[in-house]
């Protein structure tokens, strides 16, 4: 029979439940224990960051960057692509139709007004010349003829020695031969006249293009035949196109907030394709009236100086137009501007370090920039780094850029060193 350990009235111990083995797991317990004291012990240390308001110290505020905003007058902008185009295009056509015996004019050089550019043989021009010529001398003789007898056919008939009827044949075919004298001038004008257009002239002062014929080509058979182009580059003029939205708004902002002594005057500053500035200023001349069905935009147009010829028709540039100035505006980094349902706003750092939100209206852009107005005034600090860190009501400490904490710092990495 096994032997029993009496350890408590009433109870039985087993002999295979050893007591060293129950004096280990009492150990185990107890040691658990006190790392568990422990643990709690360090987390309430007083030098722990994390001890809370029960250690003595508080977590520092979060550190932010402001830049200060003081009220200005911007100018009222929009960036926009433009095509250009030559102010005035001229076909240069022969009127008349002959030979090309000579090129006058060198292809892509200026021109003049009136400048010889083609020559048409003149030979066959002249020869009707001559013939008009003639025509006219014989129909001035039967003209004199006839004046000489309706003279005499009067006399006769004051003196009754003809008849009425004579008289007024005589009187019929003078009336007939001036006509017929006068038909003679025009038509020797007219063949002295495509005379003078068998010398091709350009007919306005400008830029000659290529040649679309050569010496030797029949011109001017069956219609006016297309000899080459002039067109004038300066002033040189920019096509671009805008939203009927953004028309409106633009032109409802200047109206309501413009400088009034700026006047009205749209001013235009192209950007060449290097990105250079052009060293002329360009002005807008032209608004259509009506929406573009094709492309759902109302087409502008905008002149500008090109006296040495660095713009060329066809090339793309950027531009800007300014319709005056809007005073009173603030201008603020785009990454300081947030936005809620209920609109654009900003986050400031007031005199006490207190965080506050101020809601702001979105006017335009310039580069990397908004131009607001709304709630802001001269001298707020306005937060442009941290906002993530900062809620309204909250505290926030200034900083530099140069010393915001980097991800991973710890809180107050950089207090007490401003």
């Amino acid at each position: 029979m096994p032997a029993r350990l009496i350890t408590d009235p009433g109870r039985t111990l087993s002999a295979s439940r050893s007591p060293v083995r129950c004096f280990c797991w009492w150990r185990i317990l107890t040691v658990l224990a006190g790392i568990l004291w422990l643990v709690s012990c360090d987390n309430q240390a007083p030098g722990n960051p994390q001890s809370g308001s029960a250690g003595g110290l508080t977590v520092p505020p979060p550190e932010v960057d402001v830049i200060k905003v003081t009220a200005q007058s911007v100018p009222l902008t929009r960036e926009l692509v433009g095509r250009l185009a030559s102010s005035r295009i001229a076909e240069v056509r022969a009127r008349v139709a002959g030979i090309i015996l000579k090129q006058i004019y060198t292809e892509g050089t200026d021109v003049r007004a009136g400048e010889v550019m083609f020559q048409i043989d003149p030979a066959p021009l002249e020869v009707e010349v001559h013939v008009q010529e003639s025509t006219l001398v014989k129909a001035r003789a039967d003209a004199d003829n006839a004046r000489d007898i309706a003279e005499r056919y009067v006399n006769l008939n004051r003196k009754g020695l003809t008849s009425k009827q004579d008289l007024d044949n005589a009187l019929a075919v003078q009336r007939s031969t001036q006509a017929a004298v006068k038909i003679a001038e025009a038509n020797l004008e007219a063949a002295r006249l495509d005379l003078s257009y068998a010398t091709v002239r350009a007919p306005i002062a400008g830029r000659a293009g290529r040649a679309r014929v050569n010496e030797g080509a029949l011109v001017g058979q069956d219609e006016a035949t297309v000899l080459t182009t002039v067109e004038q580059v300066d002033p040189i003029r920019i096509n671009f196109s805008q939203s009927p939205a953004e028309l409106e708004q633009l032109q409802g902002i200047a109206d309501r907030t413009m400088d009034k002594a700026s006047g009205k005057m749209v001013e235009v500053d192209v950007y060449l394709q290097s990105g250079q500035v052009y060293p002329y200023k360009g002005s807008l001349d032209f608004t259509d009236l009506a929406v573009d069905p094709r492309t759902g935009a109302v087409s502008l147009r905008a002149v500008v100086r090109n006296p040495d010829r660095r713009l060329l028709p066809g090339m793309f540039v950027r531009l800007r137009l300014t319709m005056g100035r809007l005073k009173g505006a603030y201008v603020v980094p785009q990454a300081s501007v947030l936005r809620d349902a209920m609109g654009a706003y900003v986050m400031i750092v007031n005199d006490v370090g207190s965080v506050e939100q101020k809601r702001v209206e979105l006017q335009t852009k310039t580069g990397s920039e908004w131009v607001v107005t709304g709630d802001l005034q001269d001298g707020n600090q306005v937060i442009v780094a941290g906002l993530q860190k900062v809620r309204p009501g909250g505290q926030a400490r200034i900083v530099s850029p140069d010393e915001m904490a980097a991800p991973g710092d710890p809180p107050g990495k950089h207090q007490g060193q401003q």
